[in-house]
């Protein structure tokens, strides 16, 4: 009882972890994207381009993100144990998403297109990054 009391905590702490730093890195890109929105297009506030993230293919990257962070809400606050197996393809399916792909990964494109605009956005790609490979 003890064990697994433990080992759902950990898994919880681990996920919680993940959680916080995609929440930083996705606070973000969405400014990133909302400054090179303005440049382009004129002001927008906050709540316009979160509306524009979820309805536009050319924010398909950053709304991958939302949906990763609400997936692991899900898990976080769900009744059920975690598994390991759950928490390994959703660290899979982040690593994905947040790394360049050989093949053309559009979503990695476009973030890597971000990753270029904004130096903050840089540290905690690789704070993520790290921390998924350790």
């Amino acid at each position: 009882m003890l064990n697994t009391l433990q080992n759902r905590m950990t898994q919880h702490q681990l996920l919680t972890n993940i959680r916080i730093k995609l929440l930083h890195l996705h606070k973000l890109l969405l400014e990133t994207e909302r400054i090179r929105y303005e440049q382009v297009r004129g002001r927008v506030s906050k709540g316009e381009l979160l509306q524009l993230v979820i309805n536009h293919d050319q924010f398909a990257w950053l709304h991958r993100l939302s949906e990763l962070i609400v997936q692991i809400d899900e898990l976080i606050y769900s009744d059920e144990p975690i598994t390991s197996e759950a928490i390994a393809a959703l660290i899979a399916d982040i690593q994905i998403l947040l790394t360049p792909d050989e093949v053309g990964n559009d979503f990695a494109v476009k973030y890597d297109m971000a990753l270029q605009r904004n130096p903050d956005v840089v540290l905690a790609h690789a704070d993520v990054v790290t921390m998924l490979s350790s």
